[in-house]
């Protein structure tokens, strides 16, 4: 997650983020959202009743159970071996190779442009 604040001009500013998907679901990217608004409008947010500290501890406690153990035997049994391809619809067909070939595109900007990105 990366955020930058960005100065038009003494009076306007852009917050600029950058979360990659991994990170985020629509929930938690609406709840994102939300907080942002409230702390721009300048209210307060409420103090958080769970933490990222108390799933792990029940994670944890349920990885120990036996119903947890079971579980993992099972998905281990079931995802073992070859996995097949998978053949989703699509507008070309999959090549026989795999290959990362991919365009570029090139342009050029101005050394005051360039260096504001720098900066």
């Amino acid at each position: 997650f990366r955020a930058a604040l960005v100065k038009e001009s003494d009076e306007r500013h852009l917050l600029l983020t950058d979360m990659h998907h991994i990170i985020s679901d629509g929930v938690s990217v609406n709840t994102l959202i939300k907080e942002f608004g409230e702390l721009y409008a300048g209210r307060s947010l409420a103090p958080m009743r769970l933490q990222y500290k108390d799933y792990a501890i029940w994670q944890r406690s349920f990885q120990e159970k036996e119903g947890y153990q079971k579980q993992e035997a099972y998905w281990l049994k079931r995802l073992e071996g070859e996995l097949p391809v998978l053949e989703l619809p699509a507008d070309k067909p999959r090549p026989a190779v795999r290959g990362f070939a991919g365009g570029s595109v090139s342009c050029t900007l101005d050394a005051e442009t360039a260096s504001g990105l720098h900066r």
